[in-house]
């Protein structure tokens, strides 16, 4: 088993990141970026990579960071839990928002809950489990995991057999949501999403203010224009945050064709992310920009094989390039 990291940025209890209730303005003041964990060769943390990554994007822009899916929270165990968290605390600027994540799985939820209730994070994104598990089981952990926890938090719906607008609906209404991640990916995304009847039945039931896009900028347009979501989260911000944040902006301005124009940019790496894996590209795309050496990824993941690097290299460089000229 691999062991923690020593090193730290500040001592304990020196943080001054955000710790008060979240609310509508947090969820939309900032793209949400969804950063991937830097490990070093014996998959102990890289402090100073994921430093680098971290002001890359404080630095254009952006002023919140939620590590899930993309920082592959899903494999971190209880042996460095507590650590990632503490480090993960102490790395970001006092005006950034952190988010972490726990789960997936009910057994890790209550041991996390645990560690969580002993920090000042205000919430905590559920990561999903869509096997073995059902929407009223989803219910009930994600219920037990918050008032354990003792603070509302994030729900993350990636997938319809889930959790049901109705399941969401009643954890809103008992006070123990901060706010739902929508992720679930539909085909008609490069052309819209105008005909998600889930996402529909979702906000016939809970405040489109507490619902945030979760699938990078592909259809974050759609979602904010047509849908009236907060806001959205993006790993390839990651690479590019400048125009990721000025992409938000511009659909805050009704500035539609703004917003389109600079999604373009996106794309080309958004395509291999979706093609061969968008935790695993994105995770290839930071090393491979110059940005920050990613490293390998911790199991039951694994890196992107090199016949696909230099595709992903190549996009990456380029969105980082248009990044830095705007």
């Amino acid at each position: 088993m691999p062991g923690t990291f020593k090193k730290t940025i500040r001592k304990k209890g020196e943080s001054k990141v955000k710790t008060s209730a979240v609310n509508a303005v947090d969820l939309a003041r900032s793209v949400i970026a969804v950063p991937p964990l830097a490990r070093s060769g014996d998959l102990t943390l890289n402090p100073e990579a994921n430093l680098s990554l971290i002001r890359h994007l404080e630095h254009g822009g952006v002023s919140t960071m939620m590590y899930g899916g993309n920082a592959n929270f899903y494999n971190i165990g209880m042996y460095e839990y507590a650590a990632v968290l503490d480090f993960l605390e102490q790395s970001v600027a006092a005006d950034t928002w952190l988010i972490p994540s726990a789960g997936p799985d009910f057994g890790k939820l209550m041991d996390q809950a645990r560690v969580l209730r002993t920090r000042a994070f205000p919430t905590a994104m559920v990561l999903p489990l869509t096997f073995p598990a059902t929407p009223e089981g989803s219910e009930k952990a994600i219920r037990l995991f918050a008032e354990s926890y003792g603070r509302p938090v994030i729900v993350y719906v990636k997938a319809e057999n889930y959790l049901t607008p109705l399941h969401i609906k009643r954890l809103v209404d008992a006070g123990l949501v901060a706010a739902v991640k929508y992720a679930v990916v539909r085909d008609e995304l490069t052309n819209g999403t105008a005909g998600d009847i889930f996402l529909r039945e979702l906000l016939d039931k809970v405040d489109a203010k507490l619902i945030v896009s979760g699938i990078g900028e592909r259809p974050a347009i759609e979602h904010l224009r047509t849908f009236g979501l907060a806001a959205f989260t993006s790993g390839s911000v990651c690479v590019a945050p400048r125009g990721s944040t000025r992409m938000l902006a511009a659909l805050k301005e009704g500035d539609f064709a703004a917003a389109n124009a600079i999604r373009e940019a996106y794309l080309p790496l958004e395509n291999l992310r979706d093609a061969h894996s968008p935790i695993r590209v994105l995770h290839e795309a930071v090393t491979l920009a110059g940005i920050a050496d990613m490293g390998p990824m911790l199991p039951q993941l694994s890196n992107i094989v090199a016949d696909k690097q230099a595709a992903i290299g190549a996009a990456a460089r380029a969105l980082l390039a248009h990044d830095r000229s705007l």
